[in-house]
């Protein structure tokens, strides 16, 4: 531990309540993981903060001593970006769980921004109220970290992403202000858009400690469908007529054939044998039967292109059934290769089944299976190196490697929503080149002009 460190953490415990500190090396651990499977980074402390001024109090503290920041929650992120990569203060904001208003007249919540994203969205469907975004974890990941990575999910097709539900944020910069950004109506243009700016910025910018969120009046009614196709070609067929169509599904998921065929081990429905690929598919709102009869329409346009029936839901029973094929994927993946290792680029509609086969091409390359499934409506694709033995990573990143690139020659991006963090800061520049990321950079200093707050994220270093 070095001597900026000891004096910084003598400075925490004279200001903090010993119960609110972690200095067990045991304990540490924990803060210093993350779903991305890139290795354990724990900090040297971490304090757990109860209000923007405890906040503030961290930063002048880390300034005095350059000292690294890092905020932290639920470490649900699979890119990296809670990891203390050179060691520091672990902020955590696990305290700041409260919802401290829902108002059905202003159609708003104002949280915390340690509230869990699926706590919120059943507190609010109490009021007859919907808050769209859906991480595929959002029974554990928080506020704060869906603000922080601008979170998606399967309904970001027709409700958009974390940032369209972001109308103002209470945030400390490592400056030392408490900024207050944004409105509370729906509409407002003016000064710049610095609300826009902090969400996604993987907090590398500010810590935030308050979010205002735009709700909408929830869908009283959901139908669903699985479709079963001979190829990811003839699934991004239909893709495209379901939307020429003027039909706005709410999900639209599509599996290829190896992540079909792992969701055949536990799914409930047989799929033909030869299938190539799936589409999952959802309509939703307050007319039961027109809600329903879109749901037929959209079967009607792509029976041409299915293979076998289209499997539409009677009840709530066969729409969980037909989610657990997709959402119990992750887990099937791994029963046909103990290990993988997940990529969330995103490219045009119209590159899909491209960036499909020329994944499986690098897989195959280097020995590898590509499994790739993800939201199909707005080209967010999951692209999953499987693997069996440690040994084989250096192949792995490899493939990663060259399938970001891919994605950014077809148009896409390196991230569709999971961020860049530690995981692909090194492919940033690849996709938007070296005069953005130097813009970036000296934005990065004005709010951080010491580098201490979650430094090594997002810019490889200079």
């Amino acid at each position: 531990m070095t001597a900026p460190i000891r004096a910084a953490i003598a400075e925490l415990e004279a200001a903090f309540p010993r119960e609110r500190l972690t200095l067990d090396r045991e304990k540490l651990e924990a803060y210093g993981r993350d779903e991305s499977d890139l290795g354990t980074f724990p900090p040297d402390l971490a304090v757990a903060v109860e209000s923007a001024e405890e906040v503030r109090t961290i930063f002048a503290v880390a300034s005095r001593h350059r000292v690294p920041v890092i905020p932290v929650a639920a470490r649900s992120g699979k890119s990296g970006g809670v990891l203390a990569l050179s060691g520091g203060i672990a902020v955590s904001l696990e305290r700041m769980n409260r919802i401290l208003e829902i108002s059905p007249e202003d159609l708003v919540a104002r949280v915390q921004p340690g509230v869990v994203t699926g706590v919120l969205q059943a507190e609010v469907e109490k009021h007859g109220l919907f808050y769209p975004p859906d991480p595929n974890s959002l029974e554990m990941c928080t506020l704060g970290g869906n603000v922080a990575e601008n979170a998606g999910g399967p309904r970001a097709l027709k409700y958009g992403v974390t940032r369209e539900y972001v109308l103002g944020l209470t945030a400390v910069i490592p400056t030392g202000e408490i900024v207050r950004v944004g409105k509370r109506s729906i509409k407002g243009v003016a000064g710049y858009d610095l609300t826009a700016l902090l969400v996604g910025s993987e907090g590398t910018l500010a810590v935030v400690t308050e979010i205002t969120l735009k709700l909408l009046p929830r869908p009283r009614h959901v139908s669903t469908a699985l479709v079963v196709f001979g190829s990811v070609a003839a699934a991004a067929r239909a893709v495209t007529k379901v939307l020429t169509a003027g039909i706005l599904p709410r999900c639209l998921e599509l599996l290829d054939d190896i992540s079909l065929a792992a969701a055949a081990k536990t799914s409930p429905y047989k799929f033909p044998a030869g299938a190539g690929a799936a589409l999952l598919v959802e309509t939703d709102g307050n007319d039961e039967e027109g809600t329903f009869g879109e749901i037929v329409r959209l079967a009607e346009v792509v029976q041409e292109d299915a293979q076998g029936e289209v499997i539409v839901a009677q009840n709530e029973s066969q729409r969980r059934d037909i989610w657990e094929t997709r959402r119990y994927l992750s887990v099937n993946l791994k029963a046909l290769h103990p290990m993988k290792l997940s990529e969330d680029i995103a490219v045009p509609r119209s590159r899909i089944p491209e960036m499909v086969e020329r994944a499986k091409a690098v897989g195959a390359r280097l020995g590898l299976v590509v499994a790739t499934y993800g939201h199909a409506g707005d080209g967010n694709l999951h692209c999953n190196v499987l693997f069996d033995r440690a040994e084989e990573r250096p192949r792995v990143d490899e493939a990663v490697g060259e399938i970001l690139r891919i994605a950014v020659d077809l148009g896409g991006t390196i991230t569709g929503e999971h961020g860049v963090g530690l995981a692909k800061r090194d492919f940033l520049e690849y996709e938007q080149g070296a005069e953005v990321v130097a813009l970036e950079r000296r934005l990065k200093a004005v709010f951080d002009p010491l580098g201490i707050l979650n430094p090594g994220k997002m810019f490889p270093p200079a």
